[in-house]
């Protein structure tokens, strides 16, 4: 059994890391709320957005030409992995790392596979393994949808001057503060709803129907990844939140067996003591 002073210490070093993985928890929990309200705020919107572009896409029927929804043969792919730039949040990191793997793997084996990184965790990873054309850490600096805006007019140039001929998202989607789900969403090319399947009213477009599309792609694929980013970020802190949680209880129960422990060790050491007075004072009366 360890001394006293030894139990001592290790109670004093718990207790200090239960007070720094409590006030980790708080502040991720601040930050949540702001997160959390602004990914439920803008994703109605965002899918709306989308299911209309789509739609609309597909209604044209070649009308207008449309390079954002050439379908070409799948030969060159770029991946979007969306991490954090920060640990400490349980496997938030991990599950998008372990996902793009997969992806890779699964989908794109034999294939160019280039990724672009947003987040210096997953870019320290991913970079001893693969080929990272780009690495986007100081967006969590300034998170605003005109900084988002520019990596995303970057993404859409590349397909467009045919560097790839499919780039997918991976990143965390927000469920709530315990739920993550890991997702990997089709970016560029656009996919075009089935029109034939649907009940379309008989609408009057004002201005065409081609010129709402054509204004409506770069915003929508914009809005896109604003709203990616968005949800990784608000999972992040809800990851975070969730882990520095256990993190504390695991700590007080640690502490407490401790206690225990400690109170047991000074007891027996009290016991121990009051034997050899008792001994010594037998022996001297004897």
């Amino acid at each position: 059994m360890a001394n006293l002073k030894e139990i001592r210490n290790r109670i004093t070093s718990i207790g200090s890391t239960m007070q720094i993985t409590s006030a980790m928890k708080m502040v991720s929990a601040a930050k949540l709320k702001k997160a959390q309200d602004a990914i439920t705020q803008m994703r109605p919107y965002a899918n709306k957005l989308t299911e209309l572009l789509e739609s609309l896409s597909a209604s044209l029927e070649g009308d207008v030409e449309n390079v954002y929804a050439e379908q070409r043969e799948v030969s060159k792919v770029l991946l979007v992995v969306i991490t954090s730039n920060r640990g400490l949040c349980g496997g938030f990191n991990s599950s998008v790392i372990k996902e793009t793997a997969k992806n890779i793997e699964e989908n794109y084996n034999g294939k160019q596979v280039d990724l672009l990184t947003i987040g210096k965790k997953g870019n320290d990873i991913l970079v001893k393994k693969h080929h990272v054309v780009e690495n986007n850490n100081e967006i969590y600096d300034d998170l605003t949808f005109d900084n988002v805006a520019l990596i995303a007019e970057k993404i859409m140039q590349l397909f467009a001057d045919g560097n790839y001929d499919k780039i997918e998202l991976v990143y965390n989607q927000f469920k709530n503060a315990a739920t993550q789900i890991t997702t990997v969403e089709q970016f560029l090319p656009i996919k075009l709803v089935d029109t034939a399947s649907n009940v379309n009213a008989d609408y009057i477009f004002e201005p065409s129907k081609a010129a709402i599309v054509l204004q409506l792609i770069p915003k929508s694929l914009k809005t896109q990844l604003y709203k990616a980013i968005r949800d990784s970020f608000a999972s992040e802190h809800g990851a975070r939140m969730t882990a520095m949680h256990k993190a504390t209880d695991n700590a007080t129960d640690l502490r407490n067996d401790l206690l225990l422990t400690y109170n047991k060790a000074r007891q027996a050491a009290i016991t121990n003591e009051i034997l050899e007075i008792v001994g010594g004072a037998e022996a001297l009366n004897n």
